[in-house]
């Protein structure tokens, strides 16, 4: 390989051109370390600071491009809803899911999308914090969830907002709290879109 060639390569990856440059930096403070100690010390511990950094990124990389690895998990995060002309689209997490940060009543709230949800939920928590009243009068309605079949009381959003989407006066389902509570958009609000799709690990929302 060539100079150029091998300059070519460090350049389009810049985490071999840093190790590169740590091995390098530590070779040359071992040959200066003889005649100039202290200067081969500082020089040795950059290479060395260099391998650590190096080392570290390359986890987090590869954590990145392994979806399904525990650290891919932890590093993942609910996004808003990009914007796409008129079209909003919501991107896959690491889980498998589509998850979006809404906006309910003017308050942030991570959503988890289900197709297969009759109507968009929040634990009772969520209802508190974003002003959103559940229905005290007449019986509740059984739903089926994750925790299994509980009793939800309905309430109304003022607003639901993600991306180019805007939903007012919105049905909701609040639900009892559990320990895994998931606030989730169903079909009562997809069925007001235009049309919906997935696209790879993208599902994108006409509204």
């Amino acid at each position: 390989m060539s100079g150029g060639d091998l300059g070519a390569t460090l350049e389009g990856q810049p985490l071999l051109a840093l190790t590169v440059a740590a091995i390098v930096l530590a070779v040359a403070a071992q040959m200066v370390s003889t005649q100039r100690p202290g200067l081969g010390t500082g020089m040795r511990n950059v290479a060395y600071l260099g391998l650590l950094v190096a080392g570290l990124l390359t986890v987090v990389q590869f954590a990145g491009s392994n979806r399904t690895s525990d650290a891919a998990l932890w590093l993942d995060h609910t996004r808003e809803a990009r914007i796409e002309g008129d079209e909003t689209v919501i991107a896959m997490r690491a889980d498998g899911h589509f998850w979006v940060k809404a906006q309910l009543n003017g308050e942030p709230v991570d959503f988890m999308i289900d197709t297969g949800a009759t109507y968009t939920t929040v634990p009772q928590s969520v209802a508190q914090r974003t002003g959103l009243a559940a229905s005290q009068s007449g019986e509740g309605r059984l739903l089926d969830t994750a925790n299994g079949t509980v009793v939800a009381r309905m309430g109304l959003a003022r607003s639901l907002r993600l991306g180019t989407i805007e939903a007012t006066d919105l049905p909701l389902a609040v639900l009892p709290d559990t320990q895994n509570d998931t606030a989730v958009i169903g079909m009562n609000l997809l069925s007001q879109m235009k049309s919906w799709r997935v696209e790879g690990e993208r599902l994108i929302l006409t509204p």
